[in-house]
């Protein structure tokens, strides 16, 4: 069972995602330039929207950290324990998980992706097993024992994202979802703002301002897609069904409010999506990057978002046509404005709301739509 959930969300002037010369990023999608928010930039802003809308309880959350000893050596120390006994416990099972430290630093070598009960699972083990822990060696059963506990912690964020431990294979998971870039449906150019600054205490200053320089942004509709294997996410989710549906839930919630963060300070691009799709599905899975092979366009009838919809749609129609719509459980689609949509009329739902509870019913209830896509 696949969710998958298409999104056209245009912004103002902005620069939500860099490169590494501070450009927005842009690619080439069918032979014309167009502006680009990676994958990860928008798995990161949905994991945000997770803790500030406290979508999921905090227990059932992960942290990407290299900071692993301190996270454990701080909740010793909170638990009553001498902070040097407490390193030495912590270096023990760091071992154990054959990572290592950057230098001196105490810093595990690379980033590391643990749900919240996992942390805390090592930091009981810490606990339970104290005085086997402060020598420099630990029997192998201990050993096996503490790697056992990485096993996702039912963390919601690490079974839809997955992770990798490079020292660990047997510990990896495999992503649940799948993100892809937003590209932007129109053609792109990018523009420059050339800012000055006056320093306030030589306001009289003549000769030139305090400083100056400029800034890449651009203006452009993107088409956002992502989705999630079901069975995947649960079987991450160690079998809860329960836990899963809830993922689902604020999965879809968190998309709908993940905004990049990229220079919101100075162009405050807070903008939301202005069309939702969201179909299940029981196998097979359909992007609909290439309903814009063709760059839309502003004209008469309509603006970006307009001639965006319009494009999707007759898309969605040609593929249902060619390939038939076997398989498919469920369609729903919310927009602010629905013009320039034909084929997907009949599946229309009035708020988002709605949109989420259909997508959850047919996913975990099994009820189909009578008509199918």
């Amino acid at each position: 069972m696949f969710v998958e959930i298409h999104m056209l969300q245009n912004f103002a002037p902005s620069n939500l995602n860099r490169d590494d010369t501070g450009a927005p990023k842009d690619c080439e999608f069918g032979g014309f330039r167009r502006a680009r928010i990676s994958s990860q930039c928008i798995k990161r802003a949905v994991r945000d929207a997770f803790n500030e809308g406290r979508l999921i309880a905090p227990e059932f959350l992960g942290t990407r950290t290299k900071r692993l000893r301190e996270r454990l050596v701080s909740r010793l120390i909170e638990a009553g324990r001498d902070e040097e006994a407490a390193g030495n416990a912590v270096d023990g099972v760091i071992r154990a998980l054959k990572l290592r430290y950057e230098g001196d630093s105490g810093l595990t070598q690379y980033l590391l992706f643990l749900g919240e009960n996992e942390i805390r699972s090592l930091a009981n083990f810490c606990q339970e097993h104290w005085e086997e822990l402060q020598g420099e060696s630990i029997d192998a059963s201990l050993e096996r024992e503490i790697r056992g506990l990485l096993n996702g912690g039912k963390a919601a964020d690490v079974a839809l994202f997955g992770r990798m431990l490079a020292d660990l294979p047997e510990r990896n998971i495999d992503a649940a979802s799948q993100v892809a870039h937003a590209i932007s449906t129109n053609r792109v150019s990018m523009e420059f703002d050339f800012y000055t600054a006056v320093d306030d205490l030589r306001p009289e200053d003549t000769e030139g301002a305090g400083m100056l320089g400029t800034v890449e942004f651009n203006s452009a509709c993107f088409y956002r897609y992502a989705n999630v294997d079901v069975d995947q996410l649960i079987r991450n989710l160690d079998g809860d069904a329960d836990l899963a549906r809830e993922t689902v839930n604020a999965y879809l919630l968190a998309l709908k409010d993940a905004v990049p963060t990229g220079k919101q300070n100075s162009m405050a691009a807070q903008n939301p999506p202005s069309f939702i799709l969201a179909v299940v599905r029981d196998r097979g899975l359909w992007s609909l990057a290439n309903a814009f092979l063709d760059p839309v366009r502003a004209d008469g009838r309509g603006d970006l978002v307009v001639a965006s919809q319009a494009a999707l749609d007759g898309y969605w129609g040609r593929l249902t046509t060619v390939y038939g719509n076997n398989g498919i459980r469920s369609v729903a689609w919310v927009a602010l404005d629905g013009q320039g949509i034909e084929a997907l009329a009949p599946h229309k739902v009035d708020t988002f709301d709605q949109l989420v509870q259909r997508t959850l019913s047919a996913t975990f209830t099994g009820s189909e739509e009578t008509e199918a896509a």
